[in-house]
């Protein structure tokens, strides 16, 4: 079987592969484990030059709009970080990261002495602009933020900075400008999960059936899932159930589960506790939200 790549995604690939390892341990973009989820630009500009000799630019000069050229930005959840991707329409392709010192937010101000992000260290100013092949293994600057708004989880509404960046203790530098007007924040995924009191024990198969509904603020597939504990004289009968159902907005949608014993000793009519768990994932944000519920039902004998 043959597998082909469009000339451009092949190109951008072979160039990754080839930053990566003149890199050797380097990474660019947020640090795993922020829970970043980077988001489309709606309107913004990045620019950026350098001097001769300067590695990143190549002596030249670069400029892409969001109404041209795909952009997209995230910051990390503690908002200390910054981080726009840029793919250019003419196959242009950067990054650049944005970083207050460590256990600071990030906001308006000068930050001198950036190392490279994300290995800057304690009162270092986190930098990096890399792309199209190449990166710096070792980078000082300087940036400065005019401007910056942040909604939840991420979400970047407005960037205003300049940068300056030095590769490998050189004198050349590369140096631009970034801006982004983003809509307001949407509202984060809120879920709403109910456990009717009442469900069934089947006489025929053991099993144990329950009921209730899920409610959502933004339409989401929603997973309903949880554990069944019941004692019957000496028996402690175990089981769980999942299922799956679509949310929308405006009304309540109604779920069915049914749990398995995991033993021999089928669900039997009377109380059992009913551990519920509705999650989704928040389409704006990439993040998934539960909510969880835990009630006693009555089961009748069906």
């Amino acid at each position: 079987m043959n597998l082909c790549l469009p000339r451009r995604a092949l190109a951008r690939a072979t160039a990754t592969l080839a930053l990566a390892l003149a890199m050797a341990t380097g990474t660019t973009g947020l640090l795993a484990g922020t829970e970043a989820h980077a988001l489309p630009v709606t309107e913004g500009s990045f620019s950026f030059s350098g001097d001769e000799g300067d590695y990143i630019s190549g002596g030249g000069s670069y400029a892409y709009t969001a109404s041209q050229d795909r952009m997209n930005v995230s910051a990390d959840t503690a908002n200390k970080a910054v981080s726009v991707s840029v793919d250019g329409a003419n196959g242009d392709w950067w990054t650049l990261d944005l970083a207050a010192p460590s256990g600071q937010v990030l906001k308006p101000g000068t930050y001198t002495g950036a190392t490279r992000y994300p290995f800057n260290e304690g009162a270092e100013p986190g930098l990096s602009l890399s792309g199209n092949g190449r990166g710096c293994n070792q980078l000082t600057g300087t940036f400065t933020v005019s401007a910056v708004e942040f909604g939840p989880q991420g979400y970047v509404k407005k960037l205003d900075a300049a940068f300056e960046q030095h590769c490998e203790g050189g004198t050349p530098a590369a140096r631009g400008e970034i801006h982004i007007e983003n809509p307001a924040p949407p509202a984060e995924l809120g879920l709403g999960l109910d456990i009717a009191l009442n469900g069934t024990a089947s006489s025929l198969n053991g099993k144990a059936t329950f009921h209730g509904t899920v409610s959502c603020n933004k339409p989401v597939q929603v997973t309903v899932a949880g554990d069944v504990t019941q004692v019957k004289k000496r028996d402690l009968i175990r089981g769980s159930y999942s299922t799956s159902v679509s949310c929308t907005p405006g009304a309540p949608v109604a779920w069915t589960g049914t749990a398995v014993p995991t033993g021999s000793v089928p669900f039997q009519k009377g109380d059992v506790e009913v551990e519920g768990r509705a999650t989704a994932t928040d389409p704006d944000y990439g993040r998934a939200v539960t909510v969880s519920e835990t009630v006693a039902v009555r089961l009748t004998r069906v």
